[in-house]
């Protein structure tokens, strides 16, 4: 043991001369598992490395801050739907350094990681040049004394600014703790996150240590000698030099007489590896609302196809995000400018709902007891006022642009 120790770099103190070792049986050690340790999430940086460390967090993220920042706006004002206009060429560039769907994408992205997302636009002159997305990590809501906010102090490094709530959009996903700053979907995924990222840490490790458990070797002679320090050397640097490092993984290990082998870890088997590290990926799939087979997720999939769930991928995560976010919008912009608009999301150009709209146009075609323009009215356009235009209910007369 003092040979073991001195392996360790662990002072013993020295036995007494005359102490005597007495012979003990079989001994069997016996370890507990420990209680679990999780990381915490602040919401801001450290939710940030999760986006940079794991990959199914980052393309989730990336699936849809991508997704919703393809779909364009449209305006919606005294009831008619606009294609053009200042506001739509603001959004399509809304500063020097972005385009319209990059600064979307980074808008959903900061909302996706940290729950918070916030949107600043330049005025000069009374007039809207710019907007802007601002870090959340870097902002924080400044509370009057019924807790809402009169201001929001943006720091970078020892600069600090100051915004008016007119100044800047918020946009918060539902916290049910905090009034003023959102909940992640990585906060509800965090243990799922933590057993993924240990998995993978694990997997490293193994394969560091010659893809092997951890283990000791035994040395039992028959006349119950010890090894002596020259041995013992000798079988530790044959060890730490031959055996140990990934380019010598599945290297045969020669054994002297009386040495054995005896493993001291589970092995991936025993621990359900691979299950774990795909039911944790699959976990985190469900919090962002990504299917996993998406994702390229093994497990008990869902849907029958990739087509449904690609679908169901756009109905339910991507469409309520993009509807919620330019409602949002369309109201910070039309309370700072003379005209009262509608931000919409125009979904006329999304390939993965064109199945949807062949279907509803073909319904509202077939509806005989509705007019051009009920129908019309039903897939969100105005009316005609045309009378020769009006004749006919074919679904071709019905179809944008008609």
């Amino acid at each position: 043991m003092n040979r073991f120790f001195k392996w360790m770099n662990i002072k013993t103190p020295r036995p007494d001369a005359l102490e005597e070792k007495q012979a003990t049986g079989s001994l069997i050690a016996f370890h507990s598992a420990g209680n679990a340790v999780w990381s915490v999430l602040d919401g801001n940086g450290s939710a940030s490395q999760a986006f940079v460390k794991n990959p199914v967090v980052y393309r989730c993220i990336r699936m849809i801050s991508e997704a919703a920042s393809s779909i364009p706006f449209s305006l919606r004002m005294d009831r008619m739907e606009l294609n053009e206009h200042a506001m739509l060429e603001l959004l399509a560039k809304p500063n020097a350094r972005q385009s319209g769907p990059k600064l979307l994408e980074c808008l959903y992205g900061h909302l996706l990681i940290s729950g918070n997302a916030y949107l600043t636009k330049i005025e000069v002159t009374g007039e809207l040049r710019e907007l802007h997305v601002l870090d959340p990590a870097k902002m924080r809501p400044i509370l009057d004394a019924k807790g809402w906010p009169e201001a929001y102090e943006y720091t970078i490094g020892s600069t600090r600014t100051l915004y008016t709530p007119d100044e800047v959009l918020h946009l918060a996903l539902f916290n049910p703790s905090d009034d003023n700053n959102g909940l992640s979907p990585l906060s509800s995924a965090n243990m799922a996150l933590d057993i993924h990222n240990a998995a993978s840490s694990w997997n490293k490790a193994l394969l560091d240590n010659s893809a092997r458990p951890s283990g000791a070797l035994v040395y039992a002679s028959s006349a119950g000698e010890n090894l002596t320090e020259d041995q013992f050397n000798r079988l530790k640097g044959e060890l730490e030099e031959g055996y140990t490092g990934a380019t010598r993984a599945g290297r045969p290990m020669l054994l002297e007489g009386g040495l054995d082998w005896k493993a001291m870890g589970y092995s991936p088997k025993d621990m359900d590896f691979m299950q774990a590290k795909n039911g944790a990926a699959r976990e985190i799939a469900l919090a962002f609302g990504v299917p996993p087979m998406l994702l390229g997720i093994p497990g008990d999939n869902t849907y029958s196809n990739y087509q449904e769930a690609n679908k169901a991928f756009w109905h339910q995560t991507v469409l309520p995000l993009v509807g919620k976010t330019a409602c949002d919008l369309g109201n910070w912009l039309s309370a700072g400018s003379s005209e009262a608009f509608a931000v919409l999301p125009n979904t006329d150009s999304v390939d993965a709902l064109s199945q949807d709209r062949e279907k509803l146009w073909k319904r509202l075609g077939e509806a005989s007891f509705l007019t051009d323009n009920e129908k019309r009215e039903a897939l969100g356009y105005l009316p005609i006022e045309e009378p020769g235009m009006l004749q006919g209910n074919g679904a071709a007369n019905n179809q944008p642009g008609n």
